[in-house]
Formats: structure tokens, sequence, C-alpha cells
């Protein structure tokens, strides 16, 4: 009998362990696939961290094309009310032409009545000198009358010579008028349409790095996708797991409730085995819980350690910033920033905003590029410090002018971002520095 009970007694427990064993292997499958699914979570975080970068440097970017279209308005105006200008003037200029060629007329004239003047002064015998006339005369009447008519031939003729030098210094003075003013209008065109292409290849460099941004994000995007189609597999084999977790548990419960039918006589000794049993299996799943849970926090610690602190800005002197208020809140205007409202506005053209940015440091310097290269002493780049001006070859020489700020940067207004802080060391603004540094006194 006690063999019997035995024998019995091993059946039952080695029944138990079938039941038990199956759900721990689970259990151990289940924990690798959710530590897999924490890690693809984590990626698919980091992912959608990366799209919420892209799409901020996209609507930087977004803002920065409005700002540039902004600017090609503006100066597209300056272009049509600088054409209208230049018509008006060129009628001007017709206008002049035709007064000049009337008094080119007018003094050739004189000059005929100049030469038919002497002519007939000669002929008369108006080639004797004063003496003569009064000497040759044969009475006093005679002599009043010779002195009479050369007086007023003289008097005429100093009238007609006066008239000639006024009108001959008028056409100097017209002609020169024209010139300057046509010299002026050739000036200012030349600087629209230099500026208008400048600000087009910026605009197309802006369109490029925005167009970079979009393949990047869709990339980003596309990564994510397939990241989460891989957790939902996951997820699905999880599902799967649980219910093959739960039939097999129906199966062994309903085994189990046979062995014990089948168990009632067995010594107490079993029933406490079997408890063991069930005990050692719930410790085991307890730890597996535990080791997930430390797992999780392992790994939000590690996505905690991943934040940085931003470096502080150095201040390089008031006149700099000053114009720190202005970036990403500007547009660029030709002809811009000399009025209160421009100001107020932020509309700005480069001379004029490294003239503004001076005066609040109670500097005054003129708002013109050409006048700016005066400003101050002229210094090597290699003796280059911050609140220098510096000045570029864009469409003309010294097309543009910003102030040194350190490390290879300048702040100035561009026309492609307004106020903005640019890099003279690579890129676009180091292909155009033309060396000239100005230290304002």
């Amino acid at each position: 009998m006690k063999k019997k009970l035995l024998v019995l007694n091993t059946t039952i427990m080695l029944g138990l362990g079938s039941i038990f064993a199956s759900p721990m292997v689970k259990a151990e499958s289940i924990s690798d696939i959710q530590s897999e699914r924490a890690g693809i979570q984590s990626d698919i975080s980091d992912a959608e961290k990366v799209i919420q970068e892209l799409q901020n440097e996209q609507s930087k970017m977004d803002t920065r094309i409005n700002e540039i279209v902004k600017a090609m308005k503006e100066n597209d105006k300056k272009i049509k009310k600088t054409k209208k200008e230049v018509t008006e003037t060129e009628k001007d200029i017709d206008a002049l032409k035709k007064e000049i060629t009337v008094l080119e007329e007018r003094i050739a004239k004189r000059e005929e009545i100049l030469k038919e003047r002497a002519l007939s002064f000669q002929e008369s015998g108006g080639d004797v000198n004063y003496l003569e006339v009064v000497l040759g005369s044969t009475s006093f009447r005679d002599l009043v009358d010779r002195v009479g008519a050369v007086a007023a031939i003289v008097e005429a003729d100093q009238e007609i010579l006066s008239q000639q030098e006024a009108d001959k210094a008028e056409l100097v003075e017209k002609q020169e008028s024209v010139e300057k003013k046509l010299k002026s209008l050739k000036d200012m065109q030349v600087d629209l349409e230099g500026m208008k292409a400048q600000i087009k290849e910026q605009k197309a460099a802006s369109l490029k790095m925005k167009e970079k941004f979009e393949k990047k994000q869709l990339e980003t995007e596309a990564l994510k996708k397939d990241l989460e189609n891989e957790d939902a597999d996951l997820e699905a084999k999880l599902a799967t797991i649980r219910e093959n977790i739960k039939k097999e548990e129906e199966r062994k419960a309903a085994e189990k409730a046979e062995l014990n039918r089948a168990a009632e006589d067995v010594q107490e000794s079993s029933t406490s085995n079997v408890e063991s049993s069930s005990s050692s299996t719930s410790s085991t799943k307890g730890e597996t819980s535990t080791s997930s849970s430390k797992n999780s926090s392992t790994t939000n610690s590690k996505n905690d350690s991943k934040a940085t602190v931003a470096p502080s800005s150095a201040n390089v002197g008031s006149a700099i910033t000053a114009g720190y208020k202005y970036i990403g809140n500007s547009t660029y205007v030709f002809g811009g920033g000399r009025t209160a409202s421009d100001i107020a506005n932020g509309r700005f053209d480069c001379s004029a905003f490294v003239a503004w940015a001076y005066k609040q440091a109670g500097v005054n310097l003129p708002p013109s590029t050409g006048a700016l290269t005066g400003a101050g002493k002229q210094v090597s780049k290699s003796q280059m410090q911050p609140g220098d001006l510096v000045f570029f070859n864009t469409y003309k020489t010294d097309g543009h002018v910003g102030i040194y700020i350190g490390g290879g940067k300048f702040i100035g207004s561009q026309s492609s971002t307004g106020v903005a802080i640019a890099n003279m060391s690579s890129g676009y603004w180091a292909g155009v520095f033309n060396g000239r540094v100005v230290r304002v006194k």
C-alpha cells in the first residue's frame, strides 16, 4: 500500500511539475519580447523627437523664406519706383537736351551777329582807335557823331557778349546736371539689379535647405513606420503566447483536477509538496516581473541622460547686443532703416543696420556702405576683433557690411534672413569676404 501511495505521489508531483514548467518557459519568452519591444519603443520615441526637430527646422525655414519673399516684394517695389523715376528723368533729360540745342543755336546766332557787326564796323572806318576818331574829325559836330557811334557799337557788343557768356555758363551747368543725374541713375540700377540677383540666389539656397529637411523627415517617418510595424508584430506575438499560455493553463488545470481526485487518499506530505511547487512558480514569476521593471528603469535612466544644456552667448558689446532683438524678427529692405517706422518694424538694409546698432552704443556712423569703409581705422583680418566692421563683395565691391562678433561670425541684415548671425569662415560669406576690416573710432 505504501509503495502504491509513493508511486501515486510521484506521478502527481511529476504531473504538477509539467503543469508549471511550460508557463515558466513562456514567461521567459514574454520577458524577451517585452524587452525587445521596450528597445523598439525607445527608438520610436527617438524618431519622433527627430521628426519634431526637423519640423521645427522646416518651420524656421518657412519663416526665413517668407522674410525673403517680403524682401523681394519690397525691393521689387523699389525697382518699379526707380524705373518710374528713370523714365521721368529720361523725359527731363530729353527736355534738357532740347534746351541745350536751343542754347547752342542762340549762341551760334550771336556769334554771327558779332561777326557781322565787326565786319560792318571795319568797313565804315571802325578800325580806328578813339584818338584817331578825335583827331580825324572835321568839326565838333563830326566829333560828337563819331564818338557816339563808337560808344553805341561798343555798348551793344558788350551786351551781346554778356548774354553770350551767361548762356555758355548755363549750358555747362545743365550739361553737368544731366551727366550727374545719369550717373546716379545708372549706379542705382546696378545696385538694385545686383541686390535682386543676390536675394534670388539666397532664396534658392533656402528652398534647397528646406527640401533637404523634408527629405530627412520622410526618411525618419518611414523608419518610424517600420519600427511601429515591428512593434505591432511583437505585440501580436505576445498576444499569441498569452493565449497559448491561457489554453495550456486551462488544460493543465483540468489534468490537475483529475489527479487531485485520484490522490484523495494520498498522505498530507503530497499536498504540501504541491503547494511548495506552486509557491516556487509564483516566486519565479515575481523575479521575472522585477527584472522587467529594472530593465525599464534602466532604459528610462538612459533616455534621461540625453538631455543637454545650451551654452550661454557671449557679450560682444552693446552695439552687437542691440541688434539681437531683431534676429528672426526683421526684414531686409533695400534703403530701409532710415526712418522711425522702418526701425520700429525691423526693416533694414545692411549699412543702415550697422549705423543703427552703433547709434545705440552712442556712436554716429553714416548709413552708407561706401561711407562706412572710411568710418574708422583699417586693420588686417588677422587682427580682427569683435565690434569691427567687415565688408563683402556681393553684387559689387563692398556691397555688404556687418559687425564681427568673434568666432568667425558676424551680425548683419542679410537679404535672405533680415537681421541674423552668419558664418564668414566657410560657405557663401567666406567666399565673398574681401578682407576689408574697419575698426570704428
